[in-house]
Parts: C-alpha cells; sequence; structure tokens
C-alpha cells in the first residue's frame, strides 16, 4: 500500500480527505489538491509550479469506470487530451469518480488547476487540432501550431495567458458571428470566440466534462465522450423492439440561442461552486457580439442577453447541462414510460399507442417553464409502422423481412444522399475539365470516405450500391469529357475496375455494416 501513496498521482475520495485536508506535498514545493479543498467556500490559485499533484488512492466504493475524452461530431469536436499529457487524464479520472461515487459532491476548487501549464497546453493543442477561423482580434492557430523547444512565439503566449489567469487579468473578448446556410434555405448563426478565449474555454471543459459526465443521461448522445450518433440510432430501434412506436419528433426553436443565462448558471452551480470558475462562464456566456455586413463591410456590437454562441468550446456542454433534467423526465417517468433519444436539440420520444399527444403537450409544458419552445414546422407526432422516421442523416422504416417478421430498417436518407450527389456533381463539372484526374479523383475520394464513414451502418448496402454506380458513372463521364471523347465511354479505358485500380477512385461497401463481422 505504501507503493500507491507514493505514487505521483492519486484519486481522492470523499472520507479519505479527511486525513489529507491541508493537502500533500511534491518533491519542489507544497500545493493544496483539488479534493482537500472540495469544502472551502474560496476560488483557489494554487496550482503546483513544477509536476503534477499527488493524490491519495481512490477508495474502495468509488466508481470503476474512467473516462477518457474522445472526439465528437464533426462541427464541434469533444475535447481530448494528448497521450503525454498523463496527469491532465488523471486528474480527469480523479473527477469524475469524485462526482460518480457522490452526487451531492461540489467541486469547490478547480480554478487554480486551469492554469496550470499542463492544462493549457492540452486545451492549446486541442484548438489547434480543431482549426477553425480567427476571431476578432485577426488571430490565427497556425502561428501556434509547431510545439518544440524553439518556438518563442507559443512560449511567450501561453506564459502571458498563464499569468492573466493567475493574477485574474483575464478577460473573455467579443464574440465574431458568421452566418452558415442551413438546409432549409435559413441561416445558421455561429459565434467565433477568439483563439485565446477558446483556449480557456477548452482548458475549463477538461475539468467541467467528467464531472458533468457523471450525471448526464445515458439516452443524450450528442458532444459527449465515446458517443456518436449510430449509438442513438441503436437506443431507437431497441425501443422500437419494444412496442414503443408512436414517436414525437420534436425539434428545438433557435436552442442554443435561447439558453437562458441565470437558469443555465443556477445548474452550473448545482456541481461547481468555485466563483472564479462560475465568472469565466458568466463572461463567455454575456460577451458582446461583433457582427460585420458583408455589403458594405460595417460592424456592430450588440449585447448577448440569452444563449450560448453555437460555435463556442463551451457551448455544446452547456447546452447538454440544460436539457439533461428533460432527459431524466422523459426517461424516469413513471405514467407514460416514455423512452427519449436526443441529439443536442434533435430528439425523439417513444411512447406506446395513443400517449403521444400527452407526451408532446408536457413536453411543452416543460420547455415553456424554462423558457424554450418547440419548432411546430419540424415537431410532429409520427406512427412509425406506417410513416416511418427521419433523424440524424438516417431513414428508419417498419419492413417485413425474408422470415415474414418485421423490424426497424435503417438506411441512409435521400436527404443526404442527394448532398452527396450534389458535392459529386460539383467536382466533375465541365468547369473542372482543366484538373488533372488525380486531383478531382482525390478530392471526391475525400467527399466519399467521410460520407461512408458515417453512413456505413445497419441496411446500407441497397443504398451504397446505387451511390456506387452513380460516383462511377459521373467520373467516367468525366473522363471522357478530358479525353476528349476519343474511347469508348463504356470500353475498357473506363471500364469500373480501371477507374478503381488506375485512378484510385474508392469503393463502396457494398456489403451490409451489421454483417463485416460474420
Amino acid at each position: 500500500m505504501s507503493g500507491r501513496v507514493n505514487r505521483v498521482t492519486r484519486e481522492t475520495c470523499e472520507h479519505e480527505a479527511e486525513a489529507s485536508a491541508i493537502g500533500t506535498t511534491l518533491e519542489k514545493g507544497e500545493v493544496v489538491s483539488v479534493h482537500a479543498g472540495v469544502r472551502v467556500p474560496r476560488s483557489s490559485v494554487e496550482a503546483p509550479v513544477i509536476g503534477v499533484e499527488r493524490r491519495r488512492g481512490s477508495c474502495a466504493d468509488a466508481s470503476k469506470s474512467e473516462i477518457e475524452l474522445g472526439d465528437g461530431p464533426q462541427g464541434i469536436a469533444t475535447p481530448t487530451v494528448l497521450e503525454t499529457a498523463t496527469g491532465v487524464r488523471k486528474l480527469q479520472r480523479t473527477l469524475y469518480r469524485q462526482a460518480k461515487s457522490h452526487p451531492k459532491w461540489n467541486a469547490w476548487s478547480l480554478y487554480g488547476d486551469v492554469c496550470r501549464r499542463e492544462v493549457l497546453e492540452a486545451a492549446l493543442e486541442q484548438v489547434i487540432a480543431n482549426g477553425g477561423a480567427p476571431g476578432v482580434d485577426g488571430q490565427r492557430v497556425e502561428s501556434l501550431k509547431e510545439r518544440r523547444d524553439g518556438n518563442e512565439l507559443r512560449e511567450r503566449w501561453l506564459e502571458e495567458l498563464e499569468n492573466q489567469l493567475r493574477h485574474k487579468m483575464y478577460c473573455p473578448s467579443p464574440v465574431r458571428r458568421v452566418y452558415i446556410p442551413k438546409a432549409n434555405g435559413k441561416k445558421r448563426p455561429l459565434g467565433i470566440p477568439t483563439v485565446r478565449d477558446r483556449v480557456v474555454q477548452t482548458a475549463v471543459v477538461l475539468l467541467l466534462m467528467p464531472i458533468f459526465e457523471a450525471d448526464f443521461h445515458e439516452n443524450s448522445y450528442a458532444y459527449r465522450p465515446k458517443r456518436r450518433a449510430q449509438q442513438a440510432i441503436d437506443a431507437i430501434k431497441a425501443a422500437l423492439w419494444s412496442g414503443r412506436r408512436e414517436v414525437v419528433d420534436a425539434d428545438l426553436s433557435g436552442y442554443f440561442d435561447t439558453i437562458p443565462h441565470a437558469e443555465l448558471l443556477r445548474l452550473v452551480k448545482g456541481r461547481v461552486s468555485d466563483g472564479s470558475i462560475l465568472k469565466l462562464i458568466k463572461g463567455w456566456l454575456r460577451a458582446p457580439i461583433v457582427e460585420e455586413d458583408p455589403e458594405n463591410g460595417s460592424k456592430r456590437t450588440v449585447q448577448n442577453r440569452c444563449g450560448t454562441p453555437q460555435g463556442g468550446v463551451i457551448s455544446p456542454l452547456l447546452a447538454n447541462l440544460y436539457l439533461d433534467g428533460l432527459d431524466k423526465a422523459v426517461n424516469t417517468g413513471k405514467q407514460l414510460k416514455a423512452v427519449m433519444v436526443r441529439y443536442a436539440d434533435d430528439f425523439v420520444v417513444l411512447c406506446r399507442k395513443g400517449k403521444g399527444a400527452e407526451m408532446n403537450r408536457r413536453l411543452r409544458q416543460w420547455l415553456e417553464r424554462r423558457k424554450l419552445k418547440l419548432n411546430e414546422e419540424k415537431t410532429r407526432i409520427v406512427d412509425f409502422e406506417t410513416e416511418g422516421l427521419e433523424f440524424l442523416g438516417f431513414r428508419l422504416s417498419w419492413r417485413k423481412g425474408r422470415s415474414g417478421k418485421h423490424y426497424p430498417h435503417c438506411e441512409p436518407s435521400a436527404r443526404n444522399c442527394q448532398k452527396l450527389r450534389d458535392a459529386i456533381r460539383k467536382e466533375t463539372s465541365r468547369a473542372t475539365l482543366w484538373k488533372e484526374p488525380k486531383e478531382v479523383v482525390a478530392r471526391i475520394n475525400e467527399r466519399v470516405r467521410g460520407w461512408i464513414g458515417y453512413h456505413h451502418y445497419e441496411n446500407s448496402g441497397r443504398v451504397f450500391a446505387k451511390l456506387q454506380w452513380q460516383v462511377t458513372n459521373r467520373v467516367r463521364r468525366w473522363l471522357w469529357k478530358k479525353h476528349g471523347k476519343t474511347e469508348a465511354l463504356f470500353g475498357p479505358a473506363y471500364h469500373d475496375e480501371r477507374l478503381h485500380r488506375h485512378y484510385g477512385l474508392v469503393k463502396f461497401p457494398i456489403r451490409a455494416a451489421w454483417k463485416e463481422g460474420s
């Protein structure tokens, strides 16, 4: 047991904290551990200057689960940690186990860990990996990209940020707002923080994520480590098999832009009592928004009265936190016994026959009390057996199998298939005939591989076979036109095998995903 105590990093349990209430001592310097100060009603900036904090061994009744943050959905990545940042990983495991084994535990002292160089380094690496456009200050991440001793700009930038945090001189910058087109023709507002704000937000998320992960309901799948959209589809299929085939297909109207700040901060305080961390979150929520007129280039600044900017690193975590109560209220309800599966602000509630209308009414009441509302255009009650359902880019329908029994059939949605065809059509238009075949095929392969990686799931074989023919035929015609139509279109020069072997065109996996292992 003495060997365990002498290790550099240890996890602390609540009943062991009394024995180490004044912290533990490093070989160089004395620090106060996170768990040693959890009961102190103040914010702590006592972070170790050298090395990693010691922590006591985990107690017997602590959760054995370990959290390792991984990549999230495309668009807003879930913060991850470098393999070399072992101290950050151990800190995350400690926080998760403490929160999981003690539901009423509050983190009183986290700010000191945010100021640690190792945490800021891990946060910077994640921001660099995600890339992204610059904020209002115009700074890009490329200048901070190289991780070497000779990169003075990177070291000086990190040292300045660390000093600002330690001396409480850091202040969030305004958020740059841009608009991206949506499938329905409308535009989605995105808030782009500065690189400095993204690094600090990532550092805070690295510490808050394991704490809130211990509380989140298992049927929430967006922006969470080791969770993906296909798992949400699995949960829907399980509910369908259980007889819940009346579905409330719901969508929230402008969810990220309408979250009330006061109610959101109240939920954060349920687990975090560090005043400095709460001040940071409040500053990011209320940071002014800078909008630029695309016509004349003029800028105007508006105050952010509600909502968390969609595009900020911490926004997905806060958005999940605000709807976690809805996840639990629906999935643990004793009367309707429904199953709710949520991915960000898109969710479905699967009910028994005749229960959909009552569930829809209760959903509206719950959301209205929290100053949210459903999107009337997208929210509807579906009889799954007759209408089917589209969710997260997949089409689910109730079909009869070869054995005569019905089953929930899942394949890529027609809308997503059309998006891929449009992208391939753009890459193989007449305007690209001047390009080299290798360049065009490489861009097509990049798009197709990403599309396959997401949609190769369940009953995708038939759709993939059709898309394979369409993509191959489109590339064949492009090559035929580029070479002056000197060879037969369907001759040996443009045969399918030659397109795949000579030009390197990617092949679709025609075999169904669930048969891959058989």
